[in-house]
C-alpha cells in the first residue's frame, strides 16, 4: 500500500495534523499493523516537498506547535490517478513453498511432510481470521474475507501439489 497515497486520500476529507492521520489510518487500515509517528511524518514530509501538500496553519494548545496538513489540487489529481489505476495481479509464479517442495524432493526429504506442515499453518491461520471475521465489523469482515480467499487458494495449490508428487519427483529426476 501506498503510505503517501493513504494519507493523501485521507486529507481529502479536510486538513489534519499528522497526529490526527496517524489515528485515522490506523482505524481505517491498521487493524493488524499500526503506523509509526515518525513515518507519518516522515511522508508528509515529502508529500509537502512534492507539492501534493501545505501547511494550513500552526496551532499551539499549552503543547508543542501542531502543523496542519491540507491537500492541494496536485495532490488531489495523484490520488485520482493512484485510485484509477489497477494494482498489478501478483502471479506468485516463484514462491518460497514451490522452492521448499522442490528443494525436499532433490535432497531425498519427505516432501509431503513439507506440504502437511504448511496445511496445518494455513488451516490455523484460517481459524483465527474466521474468528476475527465472526467478532468483527465490516471492515474486518471485508479484510479477513480477502485473507481467507487467498489462504483458500493456497489450499488448493497444496492439494494438488500432494496429489502430483510422484509425477514432480519423476520431473525432477
Amino acid at each position: 500500500m501506498s503510505m503517501g497515497h493513504t494519507l493523501l486520500g485521507l486529507l481529502e476529507t479536510g486538513p489534519r495534523h499528522g497526529y490526527d492521520l496517524k489515528h485515522a489510518y490506523d482505524d481505517r487500515f491498521g487493524h493488524d499493523r499500526q503506523v509509526h509517528y515518525g513515518q507519518v511524518y516522515s511522508t508528509l514530509a515529502r508529500l509537502l516537498k512534492q507539492g501534493l501538500v501545505e501547511a494550513d496553519g500552526v496551532e499551539v494548545d499549552g503543547g508543542p506547535e501542531r502543523k496542519r496538513y491540507a491537500i492541494t489540487e496536485a495532490g488531489v489529481a495523484d490520488v485520482a490517478g493512484w485510485l484509477s489505476t489497477p494494482e498489478k495481479p501478483e502471479a506468485y509464479l516463484q514462491n518460497t513453498l514451490y522452492t521448499k517442495v522442490v528443494l525436499a524432493l532433490l535432497s531425498g526429504r519427505a516432501a509431503a511432510d513439507v506440504l502437511d506442515i504448511q496445511r496445518t499453518a494455513h488451516l490455523d491461520a484460517m481459524r483465527q481470521l474466521t474468528r476475527r471475521k465472526t467478532g468483527g465489523d465490516l471492515v474486518d469482515q471485508l479484510v479477513c474475507d480477502h485473507a481467507l480467499f487467498h489462504l483458500e487458494a493456497d489450499l488448493r495449490w497444496l492439494e494438488l501439489t500432494a496429489a502430483r508428487l510422484d509425477q514432480l519427483a519423476k520431473a525432477l529426476a
